[in-house]
């Protein structure tokens, strides 16, 4: 049996909970696992090896009890202000030999989120547990990736961009930004949303599970299905717009819904804008 199947089935023994007097080896499980997931051993998500993802239940089953398990503790004062959050999860620290440049100004790294080599983190900004950040990504300030999104290689995530979190249920997927996707600022990506390769999303566009985004290229559409996420194409370039309500008294008055729209796809001119970020690198 491999070290990972037996953490699996250590922290699987506590995940409907955790019998009296077993706290103190259910504690060692989930530090085994915060520890497995600050390394990038093990993830929420993985890709499949068939194009797609699959979530690992298990892993978040342990992020859960994790909180389950933690007591209300106050941590460090920042200057003027305390803070009060559960003991199993407190703030990540790194050295020069991690590779991660972390800017003053008021960011945090929660316990149990890997952040590869290579990621600039700008204030201020939050990564939650459960998140993977992959090599080369710049988070921008004022972003969050919240719990258990999968953020690929150079993405960059501009300021005020919010990649939500996806705790519960334990077998449901998290946000998905693969690799080299421009999130621009003041987007919000949510409810389990994929978001493919080389994809662009241009400040202020929103995507939840209930968007209907148009695609103007391929004169389709795309959504959340029985089963399925909502996912945004491989190179796509997806701008905010809107859709005209066809009947009723929304027709009447001229009312329009929002609705993400591609524009195009991802050509030598938008490469050559995305890449003004390593500017900042």
């Amino acid at each position: 049996m491999t070290h990972i199947e037996e953490l699996k089935d250590a922290v699987l023994a506590y995940a409907d909970g955790v019998p009296e007097g077993a706290e103190s080896e259910a504690r060692v499980a989930f530090q085994a696992l915060k520890e497995a997931l600050e390394r990038g051993e093990i993830r929420a998500a993985e890709p499949d090896g068939r194009g797609g993802w699959a979530v690992n239940a298990w892993v978040k089953a342990g992020i859960l009890l994790g909180f389950r398990l933690g007591r209300l503790v106050p941590f460090p004062p920042a200057g003027p202000m305390g803070f009060l959050d559960k003991d199993t999860y407190g703030v990540r620290s790194f050295s020069p030999e991690d590779g991660v440049r972390v800017v003053p100004g008021g960011s945090a790294i929660r316990e149990g989120s890997y952040v590869a080599p290579g990621v600039v983190c700008m204030p201020p900004m939050y990564v939650n547990a459960g998140a993977y950040v992959d090599e080369g990504t710049m988070i921008d300030s004022h972003a969050l990736v919240g719990s258990c999104a999968q953020i690929g290689k150079r993405v960059h995530l501009s300021a005020g961009a919010q990649i939500g979190g996806v705790l519960e249920p334990a077998g449901a997927m998290p946000v998905i930004i693969e690799d080299e996707v421009l999130v621009g600022g003041n987007t919000g990506v949510y409810e389990g949303t994929i978001v493919r390769e080389r994809a662009v999303l241009a400040p202020g566009t929103l995507l939840t599970g209930g968007t209907v985004v148009f695609d103007l290229v391929k004169d389709r559409m795309y959504r959340r299905e029985e089963g399925r996420p909502l996912e945004i194409p491989a190179g796509a370039v997806v701008v905010p717009g809107t859709r005209p309500v066809r009947k009723g008294p929304g027709a009447d008055a001229g009312i329009a819904l929002y609705a993400p729209v591609i524009v195009k796809y991802r050509d030598e001119k938008t490469d050559t804008a995305v890449q003004l970020e390593e500017l900042l690198r």
